[in-house]
């Protein structure tokens, strides 16, 4: 049987990391990127390039290695994000750009350049990490609640403008997950949810077959946001 295809942004820790790993345990060839490698090894099923996705030139790199390489894309993971806690009034100034350039413009340039491919075979599912802040403003959410409602709104058009090619569009809106976000904060683990469980479930949506989707895919942990 053919491998299937993923290219998974921002591989090397967090929900990407997870993400990584679970769709190579599928047998999946993966494609991946971020600005360090980490602890991601190269083999036959994963290839990594090192790019900076805040920074359009290298989007568009990252996009001409996986089209020199990859005949097809079943599943496109647009994951990459920063999280800079802080209120619009007095963030440092930079918040917003550098947080609308890595969460939001990463994904509309990436997803723009390797869409044609995806359109010629009529198939292919798109998911777009948001997050929980991308519905539910609170305080200190700053220019990070801005990026992400701006990438939830791209989601909604672009399924939209997907659907006759047979592609699906996801967005996955996660609330409090144990990542490097979190890194400093006194926060008892046990309310934050496992990376684990977000790739689980994404990879689980995944599955379903080409008549079905689920548009929105919302996690929460268990006792609620924090």
């Amino acid at each position: 049987m053919e491998n299937k295809i993923a290219v998974i942004t921002g591989g090397t820790k967090g929900i990407g990391k997870a993400l990584v790993d679970r769709f190579l345990k599928e047998n999946y060839i993966v494609f991946t990127t971020a600005r360090k490698r980490g602890d991601l090894k190269e083999n036959s099923k994963l290839h990594f390039y090192e790019a900076d996705l805040s920074n359009k030139d290298e989007v568009i790199s990252f996009a001409e290695f996986i089209l020199s390489k990859a005949p097809k894309i079943d599943v496109l993971i647009n994951n990459t994000g920063v999280f800079i806690p802080g209120q619009i009034f007095s963030e440092d100034e930079g918040s917003l750009e550098l947080q609308i350039n890595t969460n939001l413009y990463s994904a509309y340039h990436l997803t723009r350049k390797l869409l044609p491919l995806m359109i010629d075979h009529k198939k292919g599912q798109i998911f777009n990490i948001c997050s929980i802040a991308s519905i539910t403003p609170y305080n200190n959410g700053g220019s990070y609640s801005i990026s992400k409602y701006a990438m939830y709104g791209m989601t909604k058009c672009l399924r939209e403008e997907m659907k006759e090619f047979g592609i699906k569009v996801i967005a996955v809106l996660p609330g409090a997950t144990y990542t490097s976000s979190w890194e400093g904060v006194k926060i008892d683990e046990n309310r934050l949810m496992p990376p684990a469980d977000i790739a689980h479930a994404i990879y689980e949506t995944s599955t379903l077959s080409d008549r079905t989707v689920i548009e929105d895919l919302i996690l929460r942990p268990q006792l609620g946001d924090l």
